[in-house]
C-alpha cells in the first residue's frame, strides 16, 4: 500500500528500511467518500496530504460563499493549506475530495519528529514545498499577463490528468473565470 508514496518520495531522496520503517509509521491512511472535506475553513491545518488514490481540491470560500479553487491534487501529488499548516494556523481553504480517494496524511508534529530523526526528510519536503511556491508563483504572473483561453490551454498540457478528473465548473473556478466562459473558450467561439 506505501509503494506509490516511496516512490514519490525516493525521486529527492534514499531511505534505508529502518527510515522508511519510521516514515510510514508516522503516516495515518484515510479513505475518503466524495464530496467529503479532509480540511475546513478555520479548522487547525494538522495534515499535509498525499493523494494515493482519487482527486482532491483546495478552494477558498469568500464570504458571499463563492468558490476560488487554489489547487487540485491527483494520485501521487501532495495537498495542504501550506501556510496554516506549516505555523498550526486555522486553515483559509477548504479541500474536499472530488471523487472517492485514499489519501496519507503525515501531522506536523511528525514532520517535525522525521526532520530530526531523518534529516533527509528536511531535504525532501525543501524540494516540495519549493516546487509548490514555484507553481504558484507561475500560476500568479500568468493571471496577470495572460488570456484566460491561454491560461486555459496551458492548464490543458500542463495537467492532462486533472483534466480528465475534475469538472469544467471546478476548472472554470481554479482558471478564475465562469463556466460560461470556459464554454465558450473551449468551443473556439472567441478565437480571432
Amino acid at each position: 500500500m506505501h509503494h506509490l508514496i516511496l516512490e514519490n518520495i525516493a525521486r529527492h531522496i534514499s531511505l534505508d528500511q529502518e527510515e522508511i520503517n519510521c516514515f510510514i509509521n508516522c503516516l495515518k491512511q484515510k479513505k475518503v467518500s466524495k464530496k467529503e472535506f479532509i480540511l475546513r475553513g478555520e479548522q487547525i491545518c494538522k495534515y499535509i496530504n498525499f493523494v494515493h488514490s482519487g482527486v482532491l481540491r483546495a478552494y477558498y470560500l469568500d464570504k458571499e460563499g463563492k468558490q476560488s479553487t487554489i489547487m487540485f491534487a491527483v494520485t501521487d501529488w501532495w495537498i495542504t493549506d501550506m501556510f496554516c499548516f506549516i505555523n498550526n494556523q486555522p486553515a483559509m481553504l477548504t479541500i474536499e475530495a472530488v471523487e472517492d480517494s485514499i489519501i496519507f496524511q503525515l501531522s506536523k508534529d511528525d514532520l517535525d519528529s522525521l526532520y530530526i530523526k531523518t534529516p533527509k526528510f528536511e531535504r525532501f519536503f525543501r524540494i516540495i514545498f519549493q516546487n509548490a511556491y514555484i507553481r504558484e508563483q507561475l500560476r500568479t504572473i500568468q493571471n496577470l499577463s495572460l488570456t484566460a483561453e491561454e491560461r486555459y490551454h496551458i492548464f490543458l498540457n500542463k495537467y492532462p490528468q486533472v483534466v480528465k478528473q475534475v469538472t469544467q465548473k471546478q476548472i472554470a473556478s481554479y482558471l478564475g473565470i465562469t463556466p460560461e466562459f470556459l464554454s465558450t473558450i473551449r468551443g473556439g467561439k472567441n478565437r480571432k
